[in-house]
This record gives structure tokens, sequence and C-alpha cells, in this order.
């Protein structure tokens, strides 16, 4: 016991020398940083609350739908322009039936087609999807194309490409959603309405509020989600996208503007980081409205393991790019995320040997030095503790009103509530996720190859140059995308629920025999 705590009181003075102290109040300055940007996009969001408020005061009690009651009138909705909706989909779960029918059952006053876009018929969401519009027959625009393999880029851009081709002539704008995206009732009229007023508008976009189910892999996407809403919470411009809610001219497409389609086309592997770059190299602006923030319910029994492989495949889009200053963008962001997420997490580690060696200090009679040493340590921690429950208490704040807004936003849906909660799991994992986010990062560097959905891809200067897919048989497992629990290829068996160290162990074997291990 006397070399155990000989080795504490070393490793506590160590972690009071001059750069230990530099990396212990830099963490600190992280976690305030993040607590007043989640303190100004709650201020944003809020706004928009009083906005609709002060509107239902006036008496428009469709202020969820717009501001200005007089749009409703129907020589405005007559005017409104054509929208065609373009939803790439992929398996089947268990909140793909409410976000489709939050989708098609949207109160816009325009013209509006829905394109469900699948990569083929023995795709579970393919039959889903279709019960479903035959419930609503001839009351929606909706119908289920088959888009085929996808062979220059991956599947989901192929099968938003495949939409944009068959969409309505008279089409003015496009909108591209995650069949995960709960929309609200004035979503579609909302985006529609920002793009009138601007035409200057390239992308109109917004972001998911995550409802964790309860486990630690749902509480660690919702942790790894929120540092990026603040940059959706900005009510106007902004530098982010979320390719599951896009909203772009359709013409764009029509005439390979900027290079959208070939840009997409050509090896694209990420639709929004693509597009982004697009729009940063021509200048072009991307806004979020603040109403454009959608309830993400997560799957019940989103394990450790899913949580690891949609880490993998979000650290892996900053491997793709589409010209040299894209390259750079992306190295830049890479090597500041990795190294902001460690300068989060190492505060911590030496906030539990301080803590650890005043426990062993107080139990037994030291000298003075180490006392000395102890008592420095211990206000570190104290300083810690404290930009700790601010950041903690501005994430609060933010979900709260978020939660609030998306309740106004669908007056008709079930009450969305703060009460699930859990606050030691969200603290538990921030540390979790921005410890594993650098080595996911390095492996996606390592490997240029990842395994989406069931189909291997592989980078080359950034962009896909070879696909391999899985032939798979009948009495195989079925496989699950990462978030939703959806089914990808049949029902058969029950889900498999590996822990995150085999996942891992497997994902590091990954690194010498990719092929062997794709199924």
């Amino acid at each position: 016991m006397a070399s155990l705590d000989s080795l504490l009181f070393s490793l506590s003075r160590i972690f009071c020398s001059p750069l230990a102290v530099f990396i212990q109040i830099q963490g600190c300055l992280i976690c305030l940083a993040l607590a007043l940007g989640w303190a100004l996009a709650a201020y944003v969001r809020n706004r928009e609350i009083t906005q609709m408020k002060d509107c239902m005061k006036n008496g428009n009690s469709f202020s969820f739908l717009c501001h200005d009651i007089n749009e409703l009138e129907h020589s405005n909705q007559v005017n409104l322009p054509r929208v065609t909706v373009v939803m790439p989909l992929k398996g089947f779960g268990e909140h793909n039936l409410h976000n489709w029918r939050s989708q098609i059952t949207s109160l816009y006053g325009g013209p509006l087609e829905f394109l469900f876009i699948v990569e083929n018929t023995e795709d579970p969401a393919y039959h889903a999807v279709s019960r479903l519009l035959s419930e609503f027959k001839d009351d929606v625009d909706a119908k289920v194309i088959v888009a085929g393999l996808s062979t220059t880029c991956s599947q989901k851009i192929h099968n938003q490409l495949v939409g944009v081709e068959k969409m309505h002539k008279d089409s003015k704008y496009v909108l591209f959603l995650d069949d995960d995206v709960r929309l609200h009732p004035g979503s579609i009229g909302a985006l529609t309405r920002e793009m009138e007023k601007n035409p200057e508008i390239f992308i109109q976009t917004g972001y998911p509020l995550d409802l964790p189910s309860g486990s630690l892999g749902s509480y660690c996407i919702y942790e790894y989600h929120m540092p990026c809403s603040m940059g959706f919470a900005t009510g106007g411009k902004t530098f982010f996208l979320w390719g599951g809610c896009m909203m772009m001219h359709a013409d764009d497409f029509r005439q390979d503007r900027y290079g959208v389609v070939s840009g997409l086309k050509d090896g694209g592997y990420s639709d929004d980081m693509t597009l982004a770059a697009i729009s940063g190299a021509h200048k072009r602006l991307i806004t979020s409205p603040p109403v454009a923030v959608f309830p993400h319910p997560l799957a019940s029994d989103l394990n450790f393991g899913r949580y690891w492989n949609y880490l993998r495949k979000q650290t892996f889009v900053l491997e793709s790019y589409i010209s040299n200053v894209n390259w750079m963008m992306n190295r830049a962001l890479f090597a500041t995320h990795c190294y902001l997420s460690w300068g989060f997490v190492a505060p911590y580690v030496m906030a539990m040997i301080h803590v650890a060696a005043a426990l062993r200090f107080y139990s037994k009679e030291y000298s003075f030095e180490e006392k000395t040493c102890i008592s420095g340590g211990l206000s570190l921690v104290t300083v810690l503790a404290t930009c700790t429950l601010v950041e903690l208490l501005s994430m609060w704040n933010l979900t709260k009103i978020e939660v609030q807004l998306c309740n106004m936003l669908s007056p008709e849906a079930p009450k969305l509530s703060l009460a699930s909660y859990n606050w030691c799991l969200v603290f538990i994992a921030m540390l979790v996720d921005n410890f594993l986010y650098p080595v996911s990062a390095f492996r996606s560097h390592l490997s240029q190859s990842i395994n989406w959905s069931g189909i291997r891809y592989y980078l080359k200067d950034g962009k896909i140059h070879k696909i391999e897919r899985t032939q798979r048989s009948k009495d195989m497992l079925p496989v699950f995308t990462d978030l939703g629990g959806k089914h990808l290829y049949g029902k058969k068996g029950m889900p498999t629920r590996g822990s995150f160290l085999s996942s891992l162990s497997r994902s590091l074997a990954q690194w010498h025999q990719p092929k062997k291990f794709d199924n």
C-alpha cells in the first residue's frame, strides 16, 4: 500500500507542474467554451419560442406553421412553388413508420411530391413504405422508386441522384431527408419560405435533437451531436450542413451548377461534406432557420458496439474530399477535433489522481510537502468541477429549450420531455465519446475503407474507387443500422448484442484483413 501511495503522490506532484496545470486549465476553458456556445444556441431557439408565443397572444393559433396568419390565405397558398421530397431508404426499424407519416402528412400548401428511393425490392423498407402509401392512396403524391446498385459513389448518394432524375419537371426545390427525420407539420413550409425570401440561399439545413433510449451508446451519440448543434442554431447563415435535411434549388441539379451532380456522382462518399465543400469553394450561402430542429428518437436496443460503428462512419467522412483546399480543411478539422477531444478528457484523468491522492493523504499522516501538493491538486479539481457543472447546466438548458420548441412546432404529437434524460450518463458519455473520437479518427485514416450497411467502400485520393458488397445467405443473422436499429436484410433471427470490446477488437482486426470481416 505504501508503494501505491508513493505512486499517487508522485503523479499528483507531476500533475501540479506548469505543463500539467496548463492542460487542466485548458480543459476548463474547453468546458466554458462549450457552455457559451450552447447558451448562444439556446438564445436563438428561445427567441423563436418567444416569437411564436407572441403570435398566439395576437390571435394566430397557427403560429407553428407561420408567424403571419395572412400567409395561410388561399390566394397565397395557390402561388407556393412545387417541392419534391427525396428520401433514400435502407432497412426498416422501430421509428420509421412514425417518421414517414410525419413527412407525408406535411401541412405545406403548395404542390408536393414524395419520392422514396430504395436499392432493390428485397429491402424491408420497400414493402413497409409501400403498405404505408397504400393507406393514403390518392391523398398524397408519393411513389417508391427502385434505384439499383451504385457503382461510382455511396449508395445513399446514388439513391438521391436517382430521385432528382425522377422528380417532377416543374419542381422548384428539392428537399433531401433521411428516413430517421421526424418532421413538424410546418417544416417544409418554413424551409420553402426562407428559400423564396432569399434566392441567394444555396442550401437550407437543420439538425436533429437526439432522444436517448437509456443505453450508454445512445447517450454517447447525443453527446456527439450536441457540440455540432450550436453551429446549426444560428438563425441564419452557417458553415455547417447536415445530410439528414437539405433543401436546394432543383435547377442546380438539372443544370449541374457548381458541379453538384458530378461532384456527388464522381466518387462521392458523404453527401453533406461534398455539398458543403462545393458551397465553400463557390462562396454559396448555407442557412439554418431556427425552427429546423427535429426530434430524433434513438433505437431502444442501441448498444455500445453500434455506437462505435456510427462513430467510425462519422470520422471516416474526413478522409473524403473533392479538392486540395477541401483536403487541407479536413486535415485541420481532424487535428483540431482530436486535440480538443483529448484535451477535454486529460484533466479528468488528472483530477481522479488528485482526488485519490487526497483520500490517501487524509487517511494517514504524511509530510508537509505532500500536503502542499495535495492542496494545489484539489484546487484544480474544484475549478474543473465548477466548469463541468456550468457546461452541463448549459447543455441541459439548450436541450430543455429545444424540447419545448419541438413540442410547440408539433402540437398534435405526444409531448417530449426531459424527464427521461440521465445526466450522470451524459457526463460519462462526454468522457467516453471524446476519448474514443481520436481513436476512431486515426483508425479511419489508416484504413481508408469503411463498411456502411453491408457495403464496403474504399477511398483513393478522397473519392470512392472501389465498392464491395457482401452476398448474404438466408441463414445469416440480420444486419442492423447503428441509430435506428433497422433490419437491413430481413427479420430472421435476433439482433446480436456484442460488447463494445468485441466490436473494437473486430475493427482492429480489419486493419490487417479487411475483406475477412465484411459480413
